[in-house]
This record gives structure tokens, sequence and C-alpha cells, in this order.
């Protein structure tokens, strides 16, 4: 029996300090009825919010879970704080390209440190976890080689969900902007309309946003007419989790 085409919706860099950019979103799609939706949850964001000072937030995350919600690990302080890159590749990437991409260059000792305080805070709160995607979708070999070693389902990047250990690829296109200035998000437009007519018969399509998104008018609009766009077109809004199951993936823990 096929199944129906689905709509992922995921908030990225979920911390106390950025729920009440999204707090009027969510409130908003909540209103529309059943919409669960994935949570990229970062356990101390930007080394200034770390959950354990936040029980009024973690409170909040916990009564999503209990909603059907999925909570993702996403890094752990979704900062790039290390050494300075020497190439210059690493240096574009690293500082150019993005200032948050945690796992871009940590080794797999690194890694698995990072990894591993991420599931005890995991386990700390009683969330359930079967995924992890990297800040910036940026990671090393050290982490894909530390990703292999834990008790982990899925990682993902921007258009596809790997099914872990193996990295078994997934197609999954998703949509996310580029918000940080009026041209951006002009632009991020024209492209995400292109795109999302290309995927009209896409099993799945994933709406990506962030932060920065909800602070403004325009793309804020922009994400929650496109939910409500692709609900009417008759697509399942579910979790990554939970859409995963329906390709065949079990969680790792009940394999």
């Amino acid at each position: 029996m096929n199944q129906p085409p689905s709509v992922l919706l995921v908030l990225h860099d979920v911390a106390p300090q950025t729920w009440p950019d999204y707090q009027p979103f969510v409130e908003a799609v909540d209103a529309l009825g059943q919409v669960p939706m994935t949570w990229l949850v970062v356990p101390d964001f930007h080394r200034t919010n770390d959950l354990e000072a936040h029980p009024g937030f973690r409170r909040l995350l916990d009564s999503r879970v209990e909603r059907g919600d999925e909570l993702v690990l996403h890094g752990y302080y979704h900062c790039d704080d290390g050494p300075v890159a020497l190439h210059p590749k690493d240096w574009f990437m690293r500082r150019v390209y993005t200032h948050e991409g945690e796992f871009y260059h940590l080794s797999e000792a690194q890694a698995l440190a990072r990894l591993r305080a991420g599931i005890q805070t995991f386990e700390r709160y009683h969330w359930p976890l079967e995924g992890f995607v990297a800040p910036a979708w940026l990671m090393s070999e050290g982490t894909r080689q530390a990703l292999r070693q834990l008790p982990l389902s899925y990682t993902s990047d921007t258009q596809h969900l790997y099914r872990l250990p193996d990295f078994t690829a997934i197609d999954a296109p998703g949509l996310v902007w580029s918000a940080r200035s009026a041209w951006r998000r002009g632009l991020s437009k024209v492209i995400s309309d292109q795109r999302e007519q290309r995927w009209r018969q896409a099993p799945v399509i994933r709406l990506g946003l962030h932060p920065v998104d909800m602070r403004h008018t325009f793309s804020r609009d922009y994400w929650l007419r496109t939910l409500e766009r692709l609900l009417n077109d008759g697509r399942v809004p579910m979790t990554k989790l939970d859409w995963l199951a329906t390709q065949g993936l079990r969680a790792r823990s009940a394999a």
C-alpha cells in the first residue's frame, strides 16, 4: 500500500534563547490542529543556554514530547570555537560560510565526547532520542566515525536522511532559507517556490526553519503559508522519526 506524501516541520537551534522567536509560530501551527514537529535541541546553545539552568524551558519540551513531537540532538554548543583554521577551504567553511559548524573539524574522540554528553543530557531529562543533526549540517570524518559507534538511528543533511550506523541515504528534499537580510529573504523565496514546484510529486518535503526566519514577518508568514498549502494538498505532517519508520527504519534500540 502506497504511503500518502508527507511534510516534516523541523525547528532548528532550539534553546531557551531562541524560544521567544519560535513561540508565536508554534502557537500558530498548534492552532491548525495536530501537526507534529521535530525540534532540534542544543544542550548549551553558544555556551550560555545550559538546559540545566532553565527548568521552565525543559518543562515546555516535556510537554511537546507528550504532544507527539520529536526531540533531536543538534550539536552540543552550536558554535565553532576551535583553533583557527589554517587551510583556506576550512577557513572559508568555518569563518565565512558559518561560525556555527561545531562538528566540522572535530576528531573522532572529540566528537564522541560531545555526542555522549548530548545523549546523557537527553537521558537525564527522560527524552527519547534517535536522531542527531550537526549544526549547519557540517560533519567531519571523525564525527561520522563517532556516530557509527552510538545508539542513534539517523542523521541528516539538507537533502537526505541517513540511516545509522551505515549511513544509508534516503532522499528527503528540504526547503531552507537564508534570512539575515532583505535580499537574502527575497532570493530564498524565489528559490524555495521553484523547488516546491519541482518536488510536487516527492514522497516527502522537509521545512527547515531557523530562529532568524521567525524575526521577520515576510519569512515567518512564508513558512506558515507553505505549511498550510502542503497540508491542504494532502500531505501528512509527521516527525522525522515517524516518517523514517514508514521507510523501514526502526529505532536501533528496538532493532
